[in-house]
């Protein structure tokens, strides 16, 4: 019985991946996301996380890039809403401008982005969201930042208020290594997996499900910079590059939960 259910849960799964195909190949899309596809996996991520075309979707910092909001925007403009839950009045260079960048960005495409919302995120200091009004939360590899900084805590609040009853909260970030405690790789831009989930239940949510989609065996977690060695940042620049592209972007985890 087990093995069925999870026959169908995959072939739901595969099934809304191929609603957001067709984005992957848009015309509207920048190469400098376009090229990243391979080791984000977006159309089964958003799957996985089980968006539709009717959902309220409130994305963390998604910045001027917009690398799902090219996708997410478009998707959700007839049926759902997108909300992208971006800087605030105390950002600092180079986020402040970056910042103004995103809303240049959708004011000169109002037809795919006209019905985006912008809102103000900053740990729990203001609603992403009216409260209760998402059907889900969406963060990517942002979770590191906040624990170094000490802020996860309330912006699982922010997350947690403005998300439905039974509403989903998206994560992914670099897995860490499982050999070394959370402290010891803070630097390194690695999360422990048990660690994250650890953090986030306590937050008021229930862990739904794992995907590996977002795997990658190829990255040792050793690297003398961190995740940052790796693409698409390569800040050892020229050094081990060859290595680096080797390896390919970082080894992720993919975690689904739902508010309590």
């Amino acid at each position: 019985m087990l093995k069925l259910l999870l026959v169908l849960l995959v072939g739901i799964s595969n099934a809304f991946a191929q609603d957001f195909a067709p984005l992957l190949s848009a015309p509207h899309r920048s190469e400098r996301n376009v090229v990243r596809d391979p080791h984000r996996h977006p159309a089964e991520t958003l799957a996985f996380f089980g968006v539709r075309e009717d959902s309220t979707v409130v994305e963390i910092l998604p910045g001027s890039g917009g690398y799902y909001m090219e996708l997410l925007a478009p998707y959700l403009q007839a049926k759902g809403r997108y909300v992208a839950a971006n800087r605030d009045e105390l950002a600092v260079s180079p986020y402040k401008e970056d910042h103004q960048k995103l809303l240049e960005r959708l004011k000169a495409e109002p037809a795919l982005y006209g019905k985006v919302a912008v809102t103000k995120f900053n740990a729990d200091r203001h609603d992403i969201a009216p409260a209760g009004s998402a059907d889900f939360v969406l963060t990517f590899r942002n979770l590191h930042n906040w624990i170094e900084r000490g802020e996860a805590e309330a912006a699982l609040r922010a997350f947690h208020k403005a998300l439905k009853p039974g509403g989903v909260l998206g994560v992914v970030d670099h897995r860490g290594r499982t050999d070394l405690s959370q402290e010891a790789q803070m630097k390194s831009g690695y999360v422990r997996e048990d660690y994250a989930i650890a953090l986030i239940e306590k937050a008021g949510f229930r862990l739904a499900g794992r995907s590996e989609v977002n795997a990658n065996p190829k990255d040792t977690k050793d690297h003398p910079v961190g995740v940052w060695a790796l693409p698409p940042t390569y800040r050892m620049k020229d050094q081990d590059r060859a290595k680096f592209a080797a390896i390919g972007e970082s080894d992720r985890f993919t975690l689904k939960f739902v508010k309590r």
